[in-house]
C-alpha cells in the first residue's frame, strides 16, 4: 500500500478517535448534582459576604466570606444552575454584587472538608429570595 493511501485512511479513524476523546471528557467532567453534594443529610445555612458572582457554563457558582466559630473570615463556595437557567427565571447579571451579605441554604458537599455546597436558596439582607434557577416566585415573594 501506497504511503498517501495508507495516510488516507488514518486520517478518518484519527479524527474520529480524537472526537470520542474530546466529547467522553466533556461528558466526565459535567457531574450530576447528587453525586457531588449530599442531598439526604439536612440543609446547612450559611450567612456571608459575597465575594464572588460567577456566571459560567456549566454551573454558576457564588463565593462567600463567611466568619468561623473563631472569627476567621473562610471562603465557601456554592454551585447553582446554568446561567441561561437562572436568566431565563428572571435572574439577572450584576443584581448580586460582591461586598452584599447573603445567607444561603443548601446542601453540603459530600466532601466536608471543603467549604462546598449547591446553592437552593440566597435571600439578600432586603428579604429578595433567588433560586438555584434564579428568583423564587409565589405567595408573598
Amino acid at each position: 500500500m501506497k504511503r498517501g493511501a495508507m495516510q488516507r485512511r488514518l486520517f478518518p479513524v484519527t479524527l474520529s478517535v480524537l472526537i470520542a476523546l474530546g466529547t467522553g471528557t466533556q461528558a466526565w467532567a459535567h457531574h450530576s448534582f447528587g453525586a457531588a453534594y449530599d442531598l439526604n443529610a439536612p440543609q446547612i445555612t450559611v450567612k456571608g459576604t459575597i465575594a464572588q458572582v460567577r456566571l459560567q457554563n456549566p454551573h454558576s457558582w457564588f463565593f462567600l466570606d463567611v466568619k468561623d466559630e473563631t472569627g476567621k473570615t473562610v471562603r465557601w463556595a456554592f454551585e447553582a444552575g446554568t446561567p441561561s437557567g437562572m436568566m431565563r427565571n428572571g435572574f439577572k447579571p450584576g443584581v448580586i454584587k460582591q461586598g452584599v451579605e447573603v445567607t444561603i441554604k443548601g446542601f453540603r458537599a459530600r466532601d466536608t472538608t471543603q467549604n462546598m455546597g449547591m446553592l437552593r436558596e440566597l435571600t439578600t439582607s432586603d428579604g429578595k429570595v433567588y433560586g438555584m434557577f434564579g428568583p423564587q416566585e409565589g405567595p408573598g415573594k
